[in-house]
């Protein structure tokens, strides 16, 4: 492809990935000229042509100034903003979930065009490969209509089940066709999970912060929640997860080992060998919502609980919605040694998942077009993820605090703490904004200055727009002047 280095990264946003490199380093500071057109041409081994088109790309995103016969400067902002605080708070004694109303009202969002989408986490469909995903699925319907019209078997399509048992084995997991079960995306998946494990009143381990649908499934099932810590840099340690089993009794837990929405966590690796040991110990299964894990930034995709998997304990859970296809819902479950009962399930909820949407996914990754589709996007996350962390550094009030994490596909704030993220929530709303308010992530009161916000909102004049007006609600919200 023209234009295109390297693992398929057009090459004018490496050189963008170049210039927030010396941002984030301090090596160009607010008010700063940037390189040379000529000597990032020359740094970079790139034409000229290229670097005009990657500076006018980040002008465009407010990132970059420039000015006649003087060249390109960083834009004027407030200094580089810190993490959120880590918290350090022992597991929290089991509770029911009250949070049902408040999550509806944030889910109201979700579909609705007319805001600015910082409110739903997920990739805008700019950002995605719709065109390659069209022919394919008008393909497979001209194909083989009748198979399109039909159900497939309760499992999911063979040929995507294959598909998806290859991918987990490139991570390490030790994953079989036979072993997959297709969900209508990942919160089916996660609700046949819970169904096949809990009864109304047990209690479930979570981390904290945690994806407000978690929450929601939680409260929907009567089932209590006990909360342990996450840190926004390495998410929940086995210490927090062995005290929690030590002192209460858990009947399973439900984690997200690789970008936590909504704080961006990312487990290492040996963290997660150890959490699934100390479960192991105690003969306690493991619910993995890993929807975020092929959105890495760094050079090798981080693997799941599954590899470490040796009893069958860990049920995997994710979907291709941040990563493909949203609308379609095809996602699936490894749900090991719980597979009949995964089974059970599903035949008394939905029986099957759409048949030719499942089609489509399987014979797109069986051309080979899924990785590449997932290189580009990547680095457009990677840099939409530092270009709005810039933004916020311009827009938002002193103070403000943001997470700077290594993939996925949003932002998790701490904001001064005069603001009620709820009140900001409504406020921007009547704005056209979306965004996520704290409180939603948790059964508990500790995120009320907290918002989350989309990394995947493509970053136009409009989204532009957009955070420099919730960057003024904010101000005003810390202030009390509302």
């Amino acid at each position: 492809m023209a234009g295109a280095g390297q693992g398929g990264e057009f090459r004018y946003r490496a050189v963008g990935r170049r210039i927030l490199d010396m941002i984030e380093s301090g090596r160009l500071v607010p008010g700063g000229r940037a390189p040379s057109l000529r000597a990032m041409s020359r740094a970079a081994g790139v034409s000229l042509a290229t670097v005009g088109h990657a500076y006018e790309e980040l002008e465009r995103r407010g990132v970059l100034l420039s000015r006649p016969r003087s060249g390109y400067f960083l834009r004027e902002g407030r200094a580089q903003l810190s993490a959120p605080a880590r918290p350090s708070a022992p597991p929290q004694e089991p509770r029911p979930v009250n949070r049902q109303a408040l999550i509806r009202m944030v889910l109201t969002v979700v579909g609705d065009r007319d805001l600015v989408p910082f409110g739903v986490a997920g990739p805008e469909e700019r950002l995605l490969h719709e065109a390659h995903l069209t022919r394919v699925l008008a393909r497979v319907l001209r194909d083989d209509p009748l198979a399109a019209l039909n159900y497939t078997p309760v499992h999911g399509l063979t040929a995507l089940r294959r598909q998806i048992a290859y991918r987990a084995q490139e991570w390490g997991a030790e994953v079989r066709p036979e072993d997959v079960l297709v969900t209508s995306g990942a919160i089916e998946a996660l609700h046949i999970a819970l169904r096949a494990l809990t009864r109304p009143g047990d209690a479930v381990l979570v981390q904290s912060p945690t994806y407000h649908c978690f929450l929601q499934l939680l409260e929907n099932l009567g089932l209590r929640v006990i909360e342990a810590p996450s840190s926004p840099d390495t998410g929940i340690s086995p210490a927090q997860v062995r005290e929690a089993v030590d002192r209460f009794d858990l009947r399973c837990c439900i984690l997200t080992p690789n970008f936590n929405n909504p704080d961006g966590a990312l487990l290492p690796e040996e963290a997660k060998a150890e959490i699934v040991d100390i479960l192991a110990e105690r003969d306690i299964p493991l619910v993995e919502d890993d929807v975020y894990g092929d959105l890495h930034f760094g050079p090798t995709r981080p693997a799941g609980f599954k590899k470490w998997d040796r009893r069958g304990l860990v049920l995997q859970c994710s979907s291709f919605s941040k990563t493909l296809c949203p609308g379609w819902r095809v996602g699936w479950i490894i749900p090991g040694r719980f597979l009949e009962r995964a089974l059970d399930v599903k035949f008394s909820s939905s029986v099957a998942t759409a048949t030719p949407n499942q089609m489509a996914v399987a014979q797109y990754l069986a051309e080979g077009r899924y990785d590449r589709h997932l290189r580009r996007l990547r680095s457009a996350l990677e840099a939409q993820t530092r270009t709005i962390r810039h933004l916020l550094s311009r827009y938002f009030p002193a103070g403000t605090r943001v997470t700077r994490p290594q993939g996925g596909c949003v932002l998790w704030l701490e904001l001064p703490g005069g603001v009620d993220s709820v009140d900001l929530f409504y406020r921007a709303r009547a704005e056209g904004i979306g965004i996520s308010p704290g409180n939603v992530f948790s059964t508990q009161d500790r995120f009320s200055n907290y918002i989350r916000l989309n990394a995947g909102a493509l970053i136009d004049e409009r989204a532009d727009a957009g955070l420099r007006l919730l960057g003024r609600l904010a101000a005003r919200c810390a202030a009390g002047s509302f």
